[in-house]
């Protein structure tokens, strides 16, 4: 049971983020260890590269979030957007993919994850994306909701740096 617990707790920490942090702003001041923050992130779709979701999140603070053991809270919110041109393979635009993972993050040391998952709405031709925290033993209601409605993409689409 020991030998269990302790490997769960190494592979949540080591467990890779596929996402990049854009920002973050303090919520709370802290005394010992960093402030309370909502963190930015940015990640892809990996099996649609021609989308990005950008997502905030509360990230908890203090000595217990300085050394990995604290528990944030479920407060997040989504927004992705066509960054190019979109391929859907078969499997997606059938729906046998529907409520894939495409962005998971440990908010806990053990039992929470948020989590990002992916669903077609074939009849309006747009890709919606559902965050959302859970527990093993008990969820959260707390959720954001964000669609993608795919458009031709054309290199004039693009933006210039």
């Amino acid at each position: 049971m020991r030998k269990t617990l302790v490997a769960l707790i190494l592979v949540g920490l080591s467990a890779p983020t596929a996402a990049e942090q854009i920002g973050s702003v303090a919520t709370k001041f802290k005394w010992m260890g960093p402030n309370d923050k909502i963190v930015i992130e940015v990640f892809q779709d990996e099996l649609i590269p021609g989308v990005a979701c950008y997502l905030s999140r509360a990230k908890t603070g203090g000595v217990s979030g300085a050394v990995g053991i604290a528990e944030d809270t479920s407060d997040a919110s989504l927004d992705c957007v066509q960054i190019g041109p979109i391929d859907l393979p078969d499997d997606v635009r059938s729906g046998k993919r529907d409520g894939e993972d495409v962005f998971k993050k440990r908010t806990s040391i053990l039992f929470k994850t948020l989590q990002v998952v992916r669903f077609y709405d074939a009849p309006r031709h747009a890709l919606v994306y559902l965050s959302y925290s859970d527990r093993i033993i008990e969820g959260s209601p707390k959720n954001s909701v964000t669609a993608v409605a795919i458009q031709p993409w054309t290199q004039a689409a693009m933006p210039t740096p």
